[in-house]
């Protein structure tokens, strides 16, 4: 049978994930900001792909925790200043070749403010709507069957301890909803930046109450 695709091998595959501000303890008690979007959500728990030798993943698996930031659309700004800085110094090679330069300070550079979060460490970002005060549940190597990639990106599961939530997100009459046609999450697609449309179709799986996954939410 015909189709009409063709066969292409782009040189990523960044089809188009959430952006998510990750915030960090540096190793003198300073606080590192990085922008990501290799991220996703299981219940309370989150899965980041983040290159190892960043200095996020180093803070990561020394302090054991972290806060992920989710900006809206609106944070855009913010985010593209920070997004070619590395808190790691001397700047690799490698990112050197692709334009990164050193920041210490990130939540200046991206005119952020710094807030102090419940149950971590690791500072919130105050502009940013939603924010997930998380500790590492586990890593995982991705790539350990290829010599090139083994060992380069991270995997780290974690464990979310507590939602902080703008409430005008929250659904009307709902104190635990977040409302998704009040939330407008900043998307990366191929390194661009982009924001919803708006729901295009009802969906029947929005028709399971949210409560019957609750006991799965903390666990």
């Amino acid at each position: 049978m015909n189709t009409p695709h063709v066969v292409a091998e782009p040189h990523i595959l960044y089809l188009g994930t959430p952006v998510v501000l990750i915030s960090t303890v540096n190793e003198d008690g300073t606080h590192n900001l990085a922008p990501m979007s290799s991220a996703f959500w299981l219940g309370w728990r989150g899965v980041l792909g983040i290159a190892s030798a960043s200095q996020t993943t180093r803070n990561l698996l020394r302090t054991g925790e972290c806060v992920l930031n989710l900006p809206s659309v609106n944070e855009v700004g913010a985010v593209d200043r920070i997004a070619r800085t590395t808190g790691t110094y001397p700047v690799s090679e490698f990112r050197q070749a692709l334009g990164y330069v050193y920041e210490p300070d990130k939540f200046g550079r991206a005119g952020m403010t710094r807030v102090a979060s419940d149950t971590v460490s690791a500072p919130r970002a105050l502009e940013c709507p939603i924010q997930l005060e998380a500790v590492v549940a586990a890593t995982h190597g991705i790539g350990e069957d290829s010599d090139q990639l083994r060992g380069f990106i991270s995997l780290i599961e974690v464990r979310i301890q507590r939602v902080h939530v703008h409430p005008d997100l929250l659904m009307e009459g709902h104190a635990n909803r977040i409302d998704p046609d009040k939330w407008s999450p900043l998307i990366m697609s191929f390194q661009k930046f982009f924001g919803l449309s708006g729901q295009v179709h009802t969906s029947r799986l929005a028709e399971i109450p949210e409560r019957a996954y609750e006991s799965l939410a903390k666990v």
